[in-house]
């Protein structure tokens, strides 16, 4: 098989991936939760791998999207351009998840688009599971990301996270957890809202609540956390 390069169409790529898929990975794959009905069985540093020998090609991207391979569709979402992708890429390739692994993978080119906060606030309103997830991973990844973004942006997410921190479905609540901890780390500045955020809802009623408030009050508590929080410039 010819070695791929940025040249590699997308049949020739999905067909690489499916020689070196693996029976073994692909049930390993299900310890963790991930759907397999689409998966090859072909670990995430591969994918990277793969990714960086094909550099981008936004066209061949959705090519690779459409073909509903799991992996395929994660070296899509790395290979895309965020700048060419637009609000209506993103809930059409949305309204297909359906599991975690592929929401927080494709979520990450999701933030580095411009409609990214528009894109929040939708999906984080959507009642499917993995959609809003998709909002709380992309709240994650943007505190990673977006580092040139105010303060205000991220402490405006919390009422959106106490909003939906009562949605007792797993993939949304560890991701609401997920996000409430990432932005009460990003800087001395939201520790404090965020921390309040969790603490109220570790004295909530409600189950789910409660869970994901004392989690986070668990680690953003943490004396190593709060050193490493401190240590952060702005």
């Amino acid at each position: 098989m010819a070695e791929l390069s940025p040249q590699s169409s997308a049949d020739e790529i999905v067909a690489h991936l499916r020689s070196i898929g693996s029976e073994e990975n692909r049930r390993g794959m299900l310890r963790y939760g991930i759907k397999i009905e689409r998966a090859l069985g072909i670990p995430h540093g591969v994918q990277r791998q793969i990714a960086r020998k094909i550099k981008r090609n936004h066209e061949r991207a959705f090519e690779l999207w459409q073909t509903g391979i799991m992996e395929a569709q994660f070296i899509a979402s790395v290979t895309a351009d965020p700048k060419r992708f637009s609000a209506a890429d993103a809930r059409q390739w949305a309204a297909s998840f359906d599991s975690w692994d592929i929401v927080d993978g494709v979520s990450d080119l999701f933030v580095d688009t411009d409609a990214w906060k528009e894109l929040i606030d939708e999906f984080a309103a959507d009642e499917r599971e993995f959609v809003r997830r998709t909002a709380f991973a992309m709240m994650a990844w943007s505190v990673v990301h977006r580092k040139q973004e105010p303060a205000a942006t991220f402490l405006g997410f919390l009422p959106v996270i106490e909003a939906h921190a009562t949605d007792g479905r797993n993939f949304v609540k560890k991701a609401v957890n997920w996000a409430l901890r990432s932005i009460g780390k990003r800087s001395m500045e939201m520790h404090g809202a965020a921390l309040a955020v969790a603490e109220r809802l570790a004295q909530s009623t409600d189950k789910t609540a409660r869970w994901i408030g004392k989690d986070a009050v668990r680690e953003l508590s943490n004396a190593k956390t709060l050193e490493r929080i401190a240590a952060k410039k702005g």
